[in-house]
């Protein structure tokens, strides 16, 4: 009836105390968009790095710890405090997986595609009328520059971890019942980012405090295209609201990326501005050598730098944090990341915050939250 009160959605998030899924809970407590929030996660908030701004949106009142992949742990997971026990999550949301890169094969298995099977397998049979938000990754595209990746082009997963995702997207898709949105997202960056914005600023310090030239591999051109992780969080409780708003039905897939095109020439110049060193790109010779022996590279890589960036963390007296300078051999692959996000803009209304890309107000912004955190030296 006409003046009737819409309740808020009761919103169940897994991995609510990672990168995206803490910052999900923050847009959603700031903004008063929810009527519950549970958020569910292996880690206690005590070790998970948490800023104090999110004191309030991970409160513990709103945290349960609970391995979400076993199955005895599911109807816990999704049964609502008194007085709603009987009524299903609105949402529920997954931003749980495996994060690190490099790891086992069985790893991501366990805690990426068995971990998305079992959430939305009990959902489509225990709350089959809440809608289901898988994050996945935009490494599960062939990787290509030109034209960007849309979400009809072919999947060719390019690292273990987005492997694990596209696995679990396939399967996804299968479950008959399930409310399903699948959003791919591109890097993420923002405030306390470890992802790739982490690294190449902590890269980029130990090459400042050493006067050397910090050279890339490959070219500038490299695509690596990014999302503001407030965006991030945005997009996903906007395709909740879009698929209940327009009564969709089935299964729906988007790629989640700004429009600022990414690319290693961006991030080299970004740096470069930051810590005020020489930035530039090794030549043919080097890269064919590299692309040969990339193991190898890796580990010299590595050599280099983590001992000098441990050197400055001591002089601070920083004790190790989760920022850091260590180079993931998967992520040093030649390997675009470069997508189309007109299809979620055109087809559900969802305008970018920051959709011109990462820029200097990004880097500032990461680097002096690693200060404020006491993570930067």
């Amino acid at each position: 009836m006409a003046g009737d009160k819409v309740e808020k959605p009761a919103v169940l998030i897994i991995g609510g105390l990672g990168y995206i899924g803490r910052f999900l809970a923050l847009h959603i407590h700031t903004n008063d968009l929810a009527s519950e929030v549970r958020l569910v996660d292996k880690q206690l908030p005590e070790l998970a790095f948490l800023p104090p701004e999110f004191k309030d949106a991970c409160s513990r009142d709103k945290f349960m710890q609970a391995d979400a992949s076993r199955e005895q742990s599911l109807t816990k997971i999704f049964t609502r405090a008194a007085p709603n026990a009987a009524k299903p999550y609105t949402y529920v949301i997954n931003c749980g997986g495996e994060t690190r890169f490099s790891q086992p094969k069985e790893v991501y298995s366990a805690r990426s595609t068995l971990l998305s099977l079992a959430l939305a397998r009990h959902t489509a049979a225990h709350s089959p009328s809440s809608i289901y938000i898988e994050c996945s990754t935009g490494q599960v595209y062939a990787p290509s520059r030109k034209p960007p990746r849309r979400e009809t082009d072919p999947l060719k997963p390019w690292s273990k971890l987005a492997k694990a995702k596209a696995e679990a997207e396939e399967q996804l898709s299968k479950i008959e019942g399930l409310k399903l949105v699948i959003l791919r997202l591109a890097n993420v960056y923002g405030e306390y980012s470890r992802g790739f914005l982490g690294t190449a600023c902590a890269l980029a310090r130990v090459y400042q405090s050493k006067g050397e030239e910090m050279k890339w591999l490959w070219d500038k051109e490299l695509a690596v295209n990014t999302v503001w992780v407030v965006d991030a969080a945005r997009a996903i409780l906007h395709a909740c609201e879009w698929y209940v708003r327009t009564r969709q039905s089935g299964s729906h897939i988007f790629n989640i990326v700004d429009s600022g095109a990414t690319n290693q020439g961006t991030l080299a110049r970004l740096v470069a501005a930051h810590f005020d060193i020489p930035t530039g790109f090794q030549n043919t010779m080097v890269n064919t050598f590299a692309r040969m022996n990339l193991h190898s590279v890796t580990d010299d890589v590595n050599d280099s730098v983590l001992d000098p960036w441990a050197e400055l963390q001591g002089k601070k007296g920083i004790k190790p944090g989760p920022i850091s300078p260590f180079v993931e051999k998967e992520l040093l692959r030649d390997n675009d990341l470069s997508l189309d996000g007109g299809k979620f803009e055109k087809e559900t209304k969802f305008g970018y915050q920051r959709p011109k890309g990462l820029d200097e107000r990004g880097v500032r912004e990461a680097v002096e939250s690693y200060e404020r955190m006491g993570w930067w030296p």
